[in-house]
């Protein structure tokens, strides 16, 4: 018998929802039955993720690039009428920033994608979490929060992510609103990084394999959604700024050097 992770009839809001690992989320969380706000900056994908959503009358999706501070407040008037329970903190990427010695400029447009995003969006709706006393918070942080697997920019903006899930977990515990995280390894995606390594670089991506992934393959996204969805469950009612990795052994941080 299935586990039942009593969040049937919760209403989920998840950004970056329309491809990779939001898009995943959302399908995941519609089969608990679910309601989903998905908010993504592409139609045709949000158009897509809508005719595989099993009951599309719970699915909302929005339109809104918010990468832009303003679309902010324009997600918070279209959700007026709502009460969100779980919202899945998604939203990320490097935008192509990639230079070690880049500006702050860039460090600072990367920080609000992956972090300022997050903690706006959280500010708005706890509020409500908290009346209800009841609320969950997943943020897809990375691996890069812990070790060098990518460019400075991002690696500082997830790891200031964990951070803030851990401390603010605190504060919130007690009325039953858990922030709580996950930090995925290299997961393969149809038309993600990975996906496209394999057909321009498929040397590379053999060797990675077998030299940095401990498990010999990529991640799928069902093996980071079903994390999530227990993470947005009554059944994570312990967990406190928990950030979970789930990594198929891809990183190093907890590696024991020989003496």
């Amino acid at each position: 018998m299935a586990l039942d992770l009593k969040i049937s009839g919760k209403t989920a809001l998840v950004t970056g929802a329309s491809r990779g690992i939001g898009r995943a989320t959302c399908v995941e969380l519609a089969e608990l039955g679910v309601n989903i706000v998905a908010v993504a900056r592409n139609q045709s994908d949000l158009d897509s993720l809508a005719n595989e959503i099993s009951n599309k009358s719970k699915f909302i999706p929005i339109l809104l690039d918010l990468s832009k501070a303003t679309n902010l407040e324009i997600l918070f008037s279209q959700t007026a009428g709502l009460d969100i329970d779980i919202i899945v903190n998604n939203l990320g990427g490097n935008l192509n920033f990639t230079d070690p010695l880049g500006s702050y400029e860039e460090f600072q447009a990367v920080f609000y994608l992956n972090f300022g995003v997050a903690v706006e969006i959280n500010r708005h709706y706890i509020a409500k979490m908290r009346d209800r006393k009841w609320g969950r918070i997943c943020h897809v942080s990375s691996i890069s929060a812990l070790e060098n697997q990518g460019p400075p920019q991002y690696c500082a903006a997830k790891a200031a992510l964990n951070a803030y899930v851990r401390s603010v977990g605190r504060y919130l515990a007690p009325e039953n609103v858990l922030l709580n995280g996950v930090m995925p390894g290299a997961v393969y995606t149809q038309g993600g990084y990975w996906d496209e390594a394999e057909k321009t670089r498929p040397e590379y991506v053999r060797n990675y394999l077998q030299t940095r992934m401990a498990i010999k393959r990529f991640g799928t996204l069902e093996e980071i959604t079903k994390v999530i969805a227990f993470l947005v469950s009554d059944y994570s009612s312990f967990m406190v700024g928990s950030t979970v990795l789930v990594d198929g052994g891809q990183g190093k941080s907890f590696e024991h050097l020989d003496i």
